[in-house]
């Protein structure tokens, strides 16, 4: 295996800081800045499960800020769609080429922009009736989506805000619910092959990285204005998705 050059490890270095700056409060439309980062050095398949060890890190620091804040029951209701999602998923990654999901990505990450662009518009709009059911949707395309790009964030959060949970429990939900999904993802990468210890260990020393992100991002998210912020994210999301497509 050839050494990674310096490039990669200062773009992973910086993937490492946007997993902890979206897990300690900066959310999931700045966490979605990773996986295209990373893409524009190293094909998907090989990227996807070497930044699950950073996610699991700081899935853990998300959990203990908001330890037993969560619904249980919308966490189980998220889990069969999760788990069946995962494994779709997980075939359809070790089964296209690195240019087709490449293009996939680009254009969850698009769908992605352009959700949380027209998000307030949506949910004006739309009236909606809590069924059990919807976990199961909510779930399978999360766990879906998180499987082969590490993107799950759109259709839990989605699902989630519309079952009027106060906005700690939302939090704590979600926390949870990602974590968990996760962890569900490493027997089925292993079973398909995707780990490379190898080079799981050459970025492995980058790990410190991520609660340090988690603490840049509980300090400074209080001054940023949440409008502003989120501007800035989607204009970097979109021009990070024409770059996989430019590519």
């Amino acid at each position: 295996m050839a050494y990674p050059s310096p490039l990669f490890y200062l773009t992973f270095a910086v993937v490492a800081l946007i997993i902890g700056l979206g897990k300690g409060g900066f959310g999931s439309s700045f966490a979605a800045l990773a996986t295209p980062l990373l893409a524009l050095t190293m094909p998907v398949p090989e990227l996807v499960p070497l930044m699950l060890p950073f996610l699991m890190v700081g899935d853990l620091f998300a959990v203990g800020f908001h330890w037993r804040r969560w619904d249980r029951r919308q966490v189980l209701l998220l889990l069969p769609g999760a788990l069946l999602g995962v494994a779709i998923g997980t075939l359809f990654l070790t089964n296209v080429s690195p240019d087709v999901l490449r293009t996939f990505l680009a254009i969850l990450v698009l769908l992605f922009a352009l959700y949380r662009a027209l998000e307030p518009r949506i949910m004006r709009f739309f009236r909606y009736q809590p069924r059990p059911w919807h976990g199961l949707i909510g779930g399978g395309v999360s766990g879906f989506s998180s499987a082969i790009a590490n993107t799950g964030g759109p259709p839990a959060t989605i699902y989630l805000l519309m079952q009027n949970l106060q906005p700690r429990v939302f939090i704590g939900t979600t926390a949870l619910f990602f974590m968990i999904l996760n962890y569900i993802k490493i027997p089925f990468y292993y079973t398909a092959g995707l780990f490379d210890l190898a080079r799981i260990v050459q970025v492995a020393w980058l790990l410190p990285l991520v609660p340090v992100g988690v603490w840049l991002g509980r300090m400074f998210v209080v001054r940023v204005s949440q409008q502003t912020f989120e501007a800035v994210i989607l204009i970097f999301l979109v021009i990070s998705a024409l770059l996989l497509l430019a590519t």
